[in-house]
């Protein structure tokens, strides 16, 4: 990781690819804080040493780091205006290949200088910029990239946004033992207490260092399984288990692709993602994670499959009437299932489908923008909606898919 040690009067005197300057600062800004009251949070440190050039911003929440090839004629670090410098990078001529950043020994002014564009930056002292976290060595572990990715990203969307209750604004992520000695299942679960979304994958599970006692999110009660496929958060204790911020997730999704493999380290307070050259790390969200089974149904009467795509289409269609509160309206009758949304003084819309329904008529109402993201997140051509009653929460899931996503109705008046 970075050291900050370095001070102003060492300076800075390095050579790099303006294409490779401008991603790395493009990927490490996402962390540079908004927040005007702490100034060296606005920036982004540079360190220039040992033949690369590092970038690395922090908000204390969330903390970027990446490094790139670069020729050092003197090693140094110094913190730079981070929009500015984004800014500055993002508008060098694409016509130059090479830029060039110099620092004279205790100068407070930074030159950025790429074929006849140069920028001057006053910069702040890297004393002042908070030190990253290290990845210890007490337990790293390795994992696929793209199925760590597409596991948590089917998840991420039920998190909550609402900072009032810090847990449901996070991802719980747990490894418990697989079907073999070097497997892993991968169990994440997101909520924001209207929906739950569960998705568990048998991941390739490589440990890089000495077995170490696991650090463990507080989780309370068994989470459910739909049909024998949910998640299985009981009491067992899990191998590595965190709640980590959705926004994080997020970030290291965009973290652009250097090969297939993805470090993990879960410590006390802190998870840090390695890829490549990039560094993504997080504070653990503490507290207990909502169990799914406090919400989900024991059975189903109605277990209706239909066609995802279609369903799907249907329901963007009709959602352009469920302005502001107004619910979309799922309208089950023998063989039939009709989707309507109303607003008042906006208008109304409604289309029907083709469905394998029996029984008495059901009508049950959801929020347009769930229901829609909860049918997105299942894989598959066919759908199953699985419902009791028009106040009892429903059921999204495809046959032989590990994903599974429960969905709070709307009263519906009358």
């Amino acid at each position: 990781m970075i050291e900050t040690d370095t001070s102003l009067g060492s300076g800075i005197k390095i050579k790099c690819s303006r294409e490779s300057l401008v991603e790395t600062v493009a990927l490490v800004a996402r962390a540079v804080s908004s927040r005007t009251s702490v100034q060296v949070l606005a920036g982004i440190l540079i360190t220039a040493e040992k033949g690369r050039l590092r970038l690395a911003a922090t908000d204390m929440e969330l903390s970027i780091s990446s490094s790139l090839e670069a020729e050092v004629g003197e090693e140094g670090a110094s913190v730079v205006p981070g929009r500015v410098f984004v800014d500055a990078c993002r508008s060098l001529p694409t016509s130059e290949s090479e830029v060039t950043i110099e620092q004279a020994s205790g100068s407070r002014m930074l030159n950025l200088i790429c074929g006849a564009a140069s920028y001057r930056l006053n910069v702040s002292t890297p004393e002042d910029f908070p030190r990253l976290v290290e990845m210890k060595d007490e337990r790293v572990v390795k994992v696929d990239r793209a199925a760590f990715l597409e596991t948590t990203g089917r998840v991420a969307r039920a998190a909550s946004r609402d900072e009032s209750r810090p847990v449901l604004t996070g991802i719980l992520i747990r490894f418990d033992q697989g079907t073999s000695s070097s497997t892993r299942k991968l169990t994440v679960a997101a909520s924001d207490s209207y929906r739950f979304a569960v998705k568990e994958t048998e991941l390739e599970f490589e440990e890089c260092s000495p077995q170490a006692k696991p650090a463990s999110a507080k989780v309370e009660g068994d989470s459910p399984s739909a049909g024998g496929e949910g998640a299985e958060t009981g009491n067992e204790t899990p191998e590595l288990e965190a709640i980590v911020p959705a926004r994080s997730i997020a970030e290291l999704a965009r973290v652009p692709a250097s090969g297939g493999e993805l470090q993990l380290s879960i410590q006390d307070n802190h998870v840090i993602f390695v890829l490549g050259d990039a560094t993504v790390s997080t504070r653990r969200i503490d507290g207990q994670f909502p169990p799914p089974s406090k919400y989900l149904p024991e059975s189903f009467l109605h277990t209706i499959k239909v066609e995802r795509t279609e369903f799907l289409d249907a329901v963007r269609r009709v959602s352009v009437m469920a302005q502001r509160t107004s619910p979309i309206k799922l309208n089950f009758e023998e063989g039939a299932l009709t989707v309507s949304a109303q607003t008042q003084d906006v208008g109304e819309a409604s289309e029907t489908l083709a469905v394998a329904f029996k029984g008495e008529p059901l009508q049950i109402g959801f929020k347009a923008e769930f229901l829609r993201e909860g049918v997105e997140s299942v894989l598959g051509d066919e759908l199953e909606l699985n419902l009791n009653s028009p106040i009892q929460p429903g059921l999204l899931r495809a046959e032989g898919d590990s994903f599974w996503y429960l969905i709070m109705p709307i009263r519906l008046a009358g």
